[in-house]
């Protein structure tokens, strides 16, 4: 390198070490840009997620809970599974879920993979079960061209359909926010009532369940910690997992990130407004009241955490064929 760029190039590292340093100092890091594996096995998931013959009546998809369009959920208070059957929970965002310590609101999936295979079978969701998936799938020459192309095997295996929709969700990840962009050195990426907002988020003690990359996802909170949450769900959360009475109504702390577009709120989606959700955390979680104000500045450092939607062609699914079994009706 030569005498003259050396004392831009220092400084331009200078520049990048300081940002990091500041990130590194704030409890919510940068997220990353998402590092796709295999691109065959990410194509194949990317189908699967999008196809409804992994449903018992041909209509139900994953991305029918977790649209990819409206924040990876389907903005209702809980999900609408097969036959017209009201789920008992809220559907958590699948963006970003790769950040999760474990999946479901009661985590009883420790991986994506484990989480995908679970509607499928789920009788008030797509109601089919795992080896009926396999026979559609496997009586469709395209998808066995690309399970053989992906997996090597001429059989279609309930574990390559989840090996390859988690491989697709894993690509799901939001980055960029004008959050992240401020942590990274853009300090007038964010306004001042934005940063008021995300000083009053510190201050309180959100950043004590609400940190990291996700900005949440990393542990399990009880929901009603100064005061009792009344839930309009029969959800009782960790305890379904581990039978302990200690973890009733310990849930996984969600993500923050794309918080604005993850409406209604909570596991019982009770909350239709961030500034309702902000409000009950406050109390039942810091025992906290916070001014109109406070709650405003909050609500808006929360819409920073936005990133960029995930970019992609949709699939092109492959077609059935006289052989293939019929949609069984609601």
């Amino acid at each position: 390198m030569s005498s003259t760029f050396k004392p831009l190039a220092l400084a331009i590292a200078f520049v990048f070490a300081g940002a990091a340093q500041a990130a590194g100092d704030e409890p919510i890091q940068p997220i990353e840009a998402a590092k796709p594996g295999d691109p065959a096995l990410v194509e194949l998931g990317k189908k699967l997620y999008f196809d409804p013959r992994l449903s018992k009546s041909g209509f139900i998809s994953c991305n029918s809970c977790h649209n990819l369009s409206m924040g990876g959920t389907d903005n209702l208070k809980t999900s609408i599974g097969h036959n017209w059957q009201k789920g008992p929970i809220n559907a958590p965002t699948v963006l970003n879920s790769s950040f999760n310590l474990a999946q479901f609101w009661d985590g009883r999936a420790k991986t994506l993979k484990d989480q995908a295979g679970g509607p499928i079978a789920n009788p008030g969701e797509m109601a089919f079960t795992h080896e009926l998936a396999v026979d559609v799938l496997s009586s469709i020459p395209a998808y066995k061209a690309e399970f053989k192309k992906v997996f090597k095997s001429d059989a279609v295996t309930i574990d390559g359909v989840t090996k390859a929709i988690a491989a697709f969700e894993e690509t799901l990840v939001t980055p960029n926010s004008r959050f992240d962009q401020w942590l990274t050195g853009k300090k007038d990426a964010l306004t001042k009532d934005e940063l008021a907002g995300y000083k009053l988020f510190k201050e309180s003690g959100c950043t004590a369940c609400h940190n990291g990359p996700a900005v949440g996802g990393n542990s399990f909170q009880k929901m009603g910690i100064v005061a009792p949450y009344t839930a309009s769900s029969p959800a009782e959360g960790r305890v379904a997992v581990t039978g302990k009475d200690a973890d009733r109504f310990n849930f996984k702390v969600p993500t923050l990130r794309n918080v604005e577009l993850t409406y209604p709120y909570f596991h019982d989606g009770e909350a239709t407004t961030l500034t309702q959700a902000v409000d009950t955390m406050g109390r039942l979680q810091l025992g906290r009241v916070f001014t109109a104000v406070e709650n405003a500045q909050i609500v808006a450092f929360l819409k920073t955490l936005t990133g960029e939607q995930p970019k992609f062609a949709l699939p092109i699914l492959p077609p059935s064929t006289d052989a293939t079994p019929r949609p069984q009706p609601f």
